[in-house]
């Protein structure tokens, strides 16, 4: 045990306590980077820290760096003395070194896994090696039901007082794939109830969260989340800003630099959001193509089977489709220019783009047949009916009023690049990741009005000069940032 001065340093880290030894100090107390130390301010508080160490002399031997987090924990005050003590590795370590080693994970150890995750009693670096683990050796049916369930039960939940309550997911891979703001407004408006939580953009350039909140609010606590769904029947929202399946977050956050998407972990982190919300019957919907997670036909129905079985022990019914990942849908990509497709096909127009109103109403359909609210082969009838005469459009207005309208205009970036055919021919192939790369350049999802919109598609004659896609960005130094991709790459045309 030894005594030193606390000294701030001004840097958020996000949820984690972690301190600073310079190496001096961490050398004569035999501790090394990332092990855990319990450090103590008499009686204002005591936390449990991961240990960071440097060797620049700002902070002195006597000294102790700490965090915005670790300093207003503790109550620190220069001059302080705080009490440093060597703590012992969670036992959540030695798990994930069972399942390194392929080793079956029991219940109590993958809850002991994720209670730690939860309370950041763990690294990024200690849970990427647990999902090194999972995506190396597997996980066995009995662990992707045991490691859902935890994920759920060290999370907050919301609980619906209706026997039916319907639900959807895309696997993602595909840009501009915002069925469920289309389908969300379709089947509440039929008194279905549709508590839709969604993701912001990890490596996308917008998610569903990202394009709901250029129309709404997002962030909503979980009580008045209950109390907008039984005013409308349903929400869209960000599932980080109600606790939901609070350690996926973190997962998912740990393992994205290595792109880790373990199956067992795929599996888990969806339907846990599912379960969170109290859903009885959901749809999953598996892009298949080349370039999107699942590259074949048979891939997408051996996944799909696994789907099927966990919600069974879930206590869900749910039904999966496999549908086209070649190419992006809609025409929009990025926040504002995905939003714009939504309306437009809310509302009917002309130019609305037919393939992300086509799949909405399949979705919507599959999901009237699965719970019952319509005949098997009625329901595309019923969900085109709702989206054709403007009901679904009023229903979308109540939810976002419900949620509280964005004050901002749905205007795109005021600079733009046309991108043109090089040659005569057919299209043939779009390059989805290509897509992607040149819309978060430009500045999506961060700057909500960058993006992509897609004038083209594949099987579509075009002719020399013909207008491929465009480029919006809200900064003109973006735009010149993205022009260093192979632009003329996203089109194959032959």
């Amino acid at each position: 045990m030894i005594k030193l001065i606390p000294t701030r340093i001004p840097i958020k880290v996000g949820d984690k306590y972690i301190a600073v030894l310079n190496e001096h100090t961490a050398h004569k107390l035999d501790l090394h980077a990332s092990d855990r130390v319990l450090i103590k301010n008499g009686q204002k508080g005591e936390i449990r820290a991961l240990l960071d160490i440097t060797d620049n002399d700002e902070i002195r031997d006597t000294e102790i760096g700490l965090y915005g987090e670790s300093w207003e924990k503790l109550k620190a005050k220069r001059g302080d003395k705080l009490t440093i003590r060597v703590a012992e590795k969670p036992i959540s370590v030695m798990y994930i070194k069972d399942k390194l080693e392929g080793k079956t994970l029991t219940k109590e150890q993958i809850d002991e896994i994720i209670k730690d995750v939860v309370e950041d009693d763990l690294s990024d670096v200690e849970i990427a090696y647990f999902a090194g683990g999972c995506y190396t050796k597997g996980l066995n049916e009995e662990e992707t039901v045991n490691l859902t369930k935890s994920i759920v039960a060290h999370g907050s939940t919301l609980k619906f007082h209706k026997k039916v309550v319907v639900d959807k997911h895309c696997i993602g891979g595909v840009s501009g794939n915002r069925t469920t703001m289309v389908a969300v407004p379709i089947l509440t408006s039929l008194g279905l109830t549709m508590p839709k939580t969604s993701s912001r953009a990890i490596t996308s350039p917008a998610g569903t969260a990202d394009t709901m909140e250029t129309l709404a609010n997002v962030t909503i606590p979980g009580p008045r989340l209950q109390k907008i769904a039984d005013k409308v029947g349903g929400f869209i929202v960000w599932g980080g800003g109600v606790d939901l399946a609070a350690a996926d977050d973190r997962m998912i956050r740990a393992r994205h630099p290595l792109s880790l998407d373990p199956e067992g972990m795929l599996l888990a982190s969806i339907m846990a959001k599912k379960h969170s919300v109290s859903s009885t019957h959901v749809i999953i919907d598996i892009p298949v193509g080349p370039q999107v997670k699942i590259k074949t036909k048979k891939a997408g129905e051996n996944l799909a089977k696994k789907f099927v079985s966990l919600g069974k022990k879930l206590g869900m019914i749910v039904k999966v489709i496999l549908t086209n990942g070649e190419e992006p849908i809609g025409n929009g990509v990025g926040p504002i220019l995905e939003a714009i497709d939504v309306i437009k096909v809310l509302k009917n127009a002309k130019d609305a783009p037919q393939d992300l109103k086509e799949k909405s109403i399949e979705l919507a359909a599959d999901l009237l047949e699965l719970c019952g609210k319509s005949k098997k082969g009625e329901g595309s009838k019923i969900a085109r009916k709702v989206l054709e005469s403007g009901q679904a459009y009023k229903q979308m207005m109540r939810i976002i009023k419900a949620q509280g309208p964005s004050k901002k205009p749905l205007i795109p970036g005021a600079y733009t690049q046309d991108i043109l055919a090089q040659k005569d021919g057919k299209i043939v192939e779009i390059n989805n990741g290509l897509v992607a790369h040149i819309a978060r350049t430009a500045g999506a999802p961060n700057d909500k009005g960058a993006g992509v919109y897609i004038h083209k598609k594949i099987g579509n004659i075009v002719k020399k000069g013909d207008k491929l896609y465009t480029i919006y960005a809200e900064v003109k130094e973006r735009l010149k940032y993205a022009e260093e991709y192979d632009l003329n790459g996203v089109y194959i045309i032959k």
